[in-house]
């Protein structure tokens, strides 16, 4: 039993931020060689820095939690998988919201935020940062470079218009110097990428989109969600 540590039954969900207790992380490494001999990985538990929730893997432990780094580009840019058991998290945390993170961003991209910010402001639904952004905010390191995309997750509660959200996304970013990236995250937790969403409403058809889950992708039926009987 680790006292302090993660004990509830809450389920994983994509995206959450772990903080792993140093033993568990040196222990998850032990059973992976190949990713403890990488760059920064062994001290990453010790400096505080988080893992991200991912998917899981249909052969992973259902009883494990499975988690995830990108390394900076500087140092390959690896994406690295594991599991620690949930007794092993210190603490867990949803995503920095955008406006906190976007003090690591660069001036050329502070407009665009500042449009994203009244966008969610107008919906009321306040985005969060993922990607290189929110890495770079929580660990200092260089992650975002020329060519990064501004990755946003937009948490949206049922019965939203999320039609309209991501055709206002799309006119953003019509203006934006960078690619705005990012998913739309459903009440349930199943998510969509924005701009496959907004291609698709675009489609003769509108008939269905991937959508992400823990347990992996499925098709999401256009037709299920709110706004979409707006279109003409």
């Amino acid at each position: 039993m680790f006292d302090g540590r993660e004990t509830t039954s809450r389920p994983w969900r994509r995206h959450d931020l772990l903080h792993v207790a140093p033993d568990v992380w040196a222990a998850a490494l032990a059973r992976c060689p190949s990713i403890a001999d990488l760059p920064l990985v062994q001290s990453w538990a010790d400096r505080g820095w988080p893992v991200i929730v991912r998917r899981r893997f249909e052969t992973e432990d259902p009883g494990l939690a499975p988690i995830g780094l990108p390394l900076p580009p500087a140092f390959g840019k690896r994406r690295l998988a594991l599991l620690v058991p949930p007794g092993g998290v210190l603490q867990r945390s949803s995503p920095p919201l955008l406006h906190v993170a976007t003090r690591v961003a660069e001036r050329g991209w502070q407009s665009t935020i500042a449009s994203l910010l009244a966008l969610g402001a107008r919906t009321g639904v306040e985005p969060s940062a993922f990607g290189s952004l929110m890495w770079q905010h929580q660990t200092g390191l260089p992650y975002l470079s020329p060519s990064s995309d501004l990755d946003v997750l937009w948490p949206v509660p049922s019965g939203f218009d999320v039609v309209s959200l991501v055709f206002s996304i799309a006119e953003l970013q019509r203006r934006a110097p960078m690619p705005i990236d990012g998913e739309i995250v459903l009440a349930d937790g199943v998510a969509v990428n924005w701009r496959e969403l907004w291609m698709s409403c675009q489609a003769a058809d509108r008939g269905s989109v991937l959508a992400k889950t823990m347990e992996g992708v499925r098709l999401l039926d256009i037709a299920s969600l709110a706004g979409v009987g707006q279109l003409v």
